[in-house]
């Protein structure tokens, strides 16, 4: 409860933070993203709540500046508190859900959402959410499992570099 408590904290404060940006906050983004993904890979160990909640924090402005959905780093700052394989891929879907919601509230607030447009894709979402579980449980019995961290920064080092072009 500690580790959600400490990305749930870092995700609303980055959520309220990007309200409140610039216009360059995408390439902020893009340069943290690879930061972070950086990080990932040559990871040191000491700091890693604070490391952690940063983390979080960021990935409440990836959600609020880009429009994405900051998994990717919310599981590099589980991944750093210790979790393994799919438990960090549980509890950063259970983290991402208090995100999401303080974020779409103060994208609703301000009239920002196309619901038209996004009607179709939460439909998908949702369909796809049901199924990953049960794909997960599958796969964490594989050798899979043992190469989740190192993707994971290697992704972050491409969305960060993909977000500066």
């Amino acid at each position: 409860m500690k580790i959600f408590l400490l990305l749930l904290i870092g995700l609303v404060i980055g959520t309220l933070v990007i309200l409140f940006g610039g216009g360059g906050a995408a390439i902020y983004l893009g340069i943290l993203t690879g930061l972070f993904g950086i990080n990932m890979l040559i990871q040191k160990q000491g700091h890693a709540r604070l490391q952690a909640s940063l983390f979080g924090i960021f990935g409440g402005l990836m959600a609020g500046v880009a429009g994405m959905s900051g998994g990717a780093v919310i599981i590099a700052g589980l991944f750093l508190l210790g979790l393994k394989d799919f438990q960090a891929t549980a509890t950063s879907t259970y983290v991402l859900v208090f995100m999401t919601a303080t974020g779409a509230l103060f994208h609703i607030a301000g009239g920002q959402v196309d619901w038209a447009a996004g009607l179709p894709l939460m439909i998908g979402a949702l369909v796809g959410a049901i199924i990953a579980p049960k794909l997960a449980q599958l796969l964490a019995k594989t050798k899979i499992t043992k190469y989740m961290k190192p993707t994971t920064g290697v992704l972050l080092i491409l969305l960060g570099a993909k977000s500066l072009l």
